[in-house]
């Protein structure tokens, strides 16, 4: 269902636009975890930690998805706003086909690249093959992550977060008996892993599409629309290439990371790999709000309601606050049961290093989720200068300090870089947000 955000009490319309948002977020990472849960209960540890060491690579393909999905939805949210459906329209299937192409071309590289990527981050050879295999089935099915990250992004940009709730529930639950027929009962490996989440993306992108599809054509126009236009694929990058950068920035700074981390042998992958596939979920709950607060924020500057945006500001801290209470309890109190969930007791330094790292960083969940939506505004008006700023400041603390705490300290180091890159990320984006020079009106 198309929602106009600029219409309605602030709160009460971010938080009925971002609870599915979050629903969707909740079924996305459970699927997320049931690849690593199923691989390690089924497959064994060395082939949770094979998930586990290709997932830093996984993500940058992930990230250009997720970058391109801002970039799109940042300008049609705001072209809906001010009801320019024409225009709206035509950014539609500039960025389908665009996105089309790009994505064609990144499979074709990554299929020829991928056993160097492992070599590149130190995979340790009992674990490479396995690893090497998942990320050649994942990168097949870019097509089909790429065209659905793109087709979420818009449903959302229109203010519909139900519809991508639904398929994302589908495809979800669809890959979760995959991988269990897969690998449980087919003996598949790390291969079954791949190829569940291949078909359960690839079945969900193609219904989204097509629903998409119907969806247009009951907006009526009066202005011509392009199925391809220069100048709006332009206007469109100049938030979607930063947000790309960011994106796989931070991937590329996982990859060091996962590289250090792998350097301490397969059990320390596993545990890492398990912790921060738990930390993934916070995270991107939080950012996933943040992405609310975004179309918010572009829909109501572009119908020139910029004081609305501070009200969705502060409903979006609720949110996050809400939220996060639960992951710092489950995580810091309940730490060794949500590790167990993806092993054996038996597994006693992988257990406790995944122990570790979810006692180090989650009480500081409370300090990232305000960056994130911060960073939801500064992302949905544009202002993508300050949005680059604060990330790739906490980015580049985190992968530095990393490598210097690791000396002293081992692997504890690693997960202590956490909390002081995400700190001065917030403290930045804070202050770009009370700045409020993202408020100038946007050209629509």
């Amino acid at each position: 269902m198309i929602k106009d955000l600029t219409l309605g009490p602030p709160r009460k319309v971010l938080w009925q636009f971002s609870i599915p948002m979050f629903i969707s977020v909740i079924f996305q990472q459970l699927y997320n975890i049931a690849d690593s849960v199923i691989a390690g209960r089924f497959a064994g540890e060395n082939a949770l930690a094979a998930v586990g060491a290709s997932y830093p690579i996984t993500m940058i393909f992930m990230a250009i998805a997720v970058g391109s999905n801002i970039g799109c939805s940042v300008v049609i949210s705001q072209l809906f706003g001010a009801k320019a459906y024409g225009r709206m329209k035509t950014a539609i299937l500039t960025t389908l086909l665009s996105s089309a192409v790009l994505s064609l071309v990144l499979t074709g590289a990554g299929l020829a690249g991928s056993a160097g990527l492992m070599r590149m981050i130190n995979t340790p050879e009992n674990i490479f093959a396995d690893g090497a295999l998942y990320l050649r089935i994942y990168i097949g099915g870019f097509l089909f992550l790429f065209l659905y990250n793109i087709a979420t992004g818009i449903f959302t940009s229109l203010g519909d977060s139900r519809t991508p709730l639904y398929f994302l529930i589908g495809s979800s639950l669809g890959n979760i008996v995959l991988d269990y027929i897969f690998v449980a009962d087919f003996q598949w490996g790390v291969a079954g892993v791949a190829w569940a989440t291949f078909l359960a993306q690839g079945v969900a992108c193609v219904l989204a599409l097509i629903t998409l599809v119907f969806r247009m054509r009951t907006i009526q126009t009066a202005d011509k629309v392009a199925a391809f236009d220069m100048d709006m694929l332009k206007r469109i990058s100049s938030v979607a290439v930063p947000s790309i950068l960011q994106q796989s920035f931070i991937s590329v700074g996982n990859i060091f990371v996962q590289s250090l981390v792998n350097s301490f042998g397969s059990s320390v992958i596993a545990g890492y790999s398990a912790a921060i596939k738990l930390n993934t979920f916070a995270i991107t709950s939080f950012t996933t709000l943040g992405n609310g607060v975004s179309s918010f924020t572009a829909q109501n500057l572009g119908a020139g309601k910029q004081e609305r945006v501070r009200e969705g500001f502060r409903a979006g801290i609720m949110m996050a606050v809400t939220i996060g209470v639960p992951f710092v309890i489950a995580y810091f109190v309940f730490g060794r049961s949500m590790i167990l969930l993806f092993m054996s007791q038996e597994s006693s330094q992988a257990l406790e290093t995944g122990v570790q790292f979810l006692k180090v960083v989650s009480p500081f969940y409370f300090v990232v989720m305000i960056k994130l939506i911060a960073d939801g505004v500064l992302r949905g008006a544009a202002s993508m200068k300050f949005f680059m700023i604060s990330t790739f400041s906490d980015l580049i603390l985190r992968v530095v300090l990393a490598y210097i705490l690791s000396v002293p300290f081992q692997v504890l180091g690693v997960w202590m870089s956490w909390p002081v890159g995400w700190s001065v990320g917030t403290l930045l984006a804070y202050y770009f947000y009370h700045s409020g020079k993202w408020m100038w009106k946007k050209e629509v």
